[in-house]
């Protein structure tokens, strides 16, 4: 792969450009929250209907499924794949031929996984049989598996097609429509929970069919959009349509690249069923994870892809080595305090969401050190997203695909030592440490391929990160060290302690980067600002 030459001297992108990605990631992580929080709601009703049971552990198996795929779809391959070439079309071609390709992405993609949905059904008892060996005894909750695989497995077609409207309103720079898309995918689930599930001799099936239906909100919020930019899709089955293939090149390895942690995870659950509970534990510390992950790197990732692939359109490689380096400094301004955070509130945070019904205390400590272990890589799996979407923006998928490779072997070899020792905080671990070689890898070829990165600038920034980390380190251990924890009850009381240590911690965080005039703070400062000033004028 040939480097890309040195680019003749171009002035950096103007602070309107940080504050745009700023602004888009804002809202994307506010909508993201929003989601998190009804995910949050989703998961505790979950967690007292089904505890850390056999049905409970048989539904995340089965979910894993349709998990993965939305991770390889909506916030991974496909966005990474058609939004260089969509963003593209868009810049240096006509309408018609934009939305040509736009109507022929449509149609193959519909094709292609209608068809992979109507196999996965047929073969979903090969599928559960490879993903929970530990389930080969039991054949009963291989049978639950199984079919609830079968009932979710049509949630690949809309979630696709979702995946693709969002990458075409986010190339336009509409970010909220697609951010707001996963919020009516929770309250599907929800609505299912507390209304469908008890009908049922099942419960978790009905669960299982609202994963589906949320699904298709996701798709339908977003039509409306599309509908409005002068796009209505249409059946153009041209597969060999050059845009198409340009992405089919580029999303085939993409799709191990950008998805790594959720290929980890996948293995993980395959050596957690060996576990009683062990799937149960991880599902619920990452999803502890994607609170942050989620609203920040996911956000940040998926607001600065657009930028990205319009500098390398351009051959503006100046612009994209700054917007890069940006982009590394809002992760490490954000995600760090929130790794802090997560690490020491860890019990609090468990007991506090998920210790009801029939989730018990043990199941707290085992959710918990699973916690602990995805954590210590929350860095990386925040700043493989920025990294990736620079790769995919220059249109470059095999680089990415590399790196994951040889960090999914080491994460196989690495949790079937650590599983001995540590259970299922072993298989957490070691895909915590997986992504820190891949983004090592990552960024020492990046920095090669575009000839340097300031990573003085970037030191500066992580150093002043670190000393403002101090204060939230100290109030969440003060938090986490009262035997409040203990006690099955006070729930408001608890409530209220860990709202107040966040604001507490955030209040000291932001007043360390006040005093040493960070310009992370200071860009949303400028955007809180400019938000004030239009809503006054």
């Amino acid at each position: 792969m040939s480097d890309i030459p040195q680019p003749p001297p171009s002035s950096n992108p103007p602070p309107d450009a940080h504050r745009s990605i700023a602004g888009a990631a804002g809202l994307i992580g506010l909508a993201t929250f929003s989601s998190r929080i009804l995910g949050f709601i989703r998961d505790m009703l979950l967690a007292r209907l089904l505890g850390a049971s056999a049905s409970a552990d048989a539904f995340f198996v089965a979910y894993r499924v349709p998990n993965l795929l939305r991770e390889l779809l909506a916030e991974g391959s496909m966005s990474s794949a058609f939004i260089p070439v969509f963003t593209e079309y868009h810049t240096l071609r006509s309408k018609k031929e934009t939305w040509e390709l736009a109507s022929a992405a449509f149609t193959t993609l519909l094709s292609i996984v209608t068809l992979i949905t109507l196999i996965g059904v047929v073969v979903a008892p090969t599928i559960v049989w490879l993903l929970a060996p530990g389930f080969h005894d039991d054949p009963t909750q291989l049978e639950i598996t199984t079919v609830l695989t079968q009932v979710m497995f049509p949630y690949l077609i809309f979630i696709s097609v979702a995946a693709l409207t969002m990458g075409i309103l986010n190339s336009l720079r509409a970010f909220a429509a697609p951010a707001l898309a996963p919020v009516f995918f929770n309250i599907c689930v929800i609505m299912a929970a507390l209304f469908l599930a008890p009908l049922l001799e099942e419960p978790v099936i009905g669960v299982a069919i609202g994963v589906v239906i949320g699904g298709l909100a996701q798709l339908v919020i977003q039509l409306p959009g599309v509908h409005k930019r002068g796009l209505l899709f249409q059946w153009r089955f041209e597969p060999g349509h050059p845009g198409v293939r340009r992405m089919g090149r580029l999303i085939i390895p993409s799709l191990l690249g950008m998805s790594v942690t959720q290929i980890n995870i996948t293995v993980n659950t395959i050596l957690a069923s060996y576990f009683d509970g062990g799937p149960t534990y991880l599902f619920y510390g990452m999803r502890l994870i994607q609170f942050p992950l989620g609203i920040f790197g996911v956000a940040l990732a998926t607001a600065i892809l657009p930028t990205l692939s319009a500098q390398a359109a351009k051959g503006a490689m100046d612009e994209l080595r700054e917007t890069v380096d940006f982009g590394l400094r809002m992760i490490g301004f954000i995600i760090l305090p929130a790794m802090a955070g997560l690490i020491l509130l860890r019990i609090p945070l468990v007991h506090l969401f998920f210790e009801h019904g029939a989730f018990s205390s043990a199941d707290t400590e085992g959710t918990a050190t699973a916690l602990l272990g995805y954590a210590v890589g929350l860095w990386a799996f925040a700043g493989i997203r920025i990294i990736v979407a620079a790769f995919y923006s220059m249109q470059d998928t095999k680089t990415p695909a590399i790196a994951a490779v040889a960090a999914m072997f080491m994460n196989i070899l690495l949790a079937l030592n650590l599983m001995g020792p540590l259970q299922h905080a072993g298989l957490a671990l070691a895909t915590a440490l997986s992504a820190m070689l891949n983004i090592t890898i990552l960024i020492a070829v990046l920095t090669h391929r575009l000839h340097g990165i300031d990573w003085w600038h970037v030191g500066k920034s992580l150093g002043r990160v670190l000393i403002a980390t101090i204060p939230v380190a100290l109030v969440c251990m003060w938090i986490s060290s009262l035997g409040i924890w203990q006690r099955e009850d006070e729930w408001i009381t608890k409530g209220i302690l860990v709202a107040l240590g966040i604001g507490i911690s955030m209040g000291g965080y932001m007043g360390t980067h006040a005093l040493y005039r960070s310009p992370e703070l200071d860009v949303l400062w400028q955007l809180v600002q400019l938000k004030v000033l239009r809503r006054t004028s």
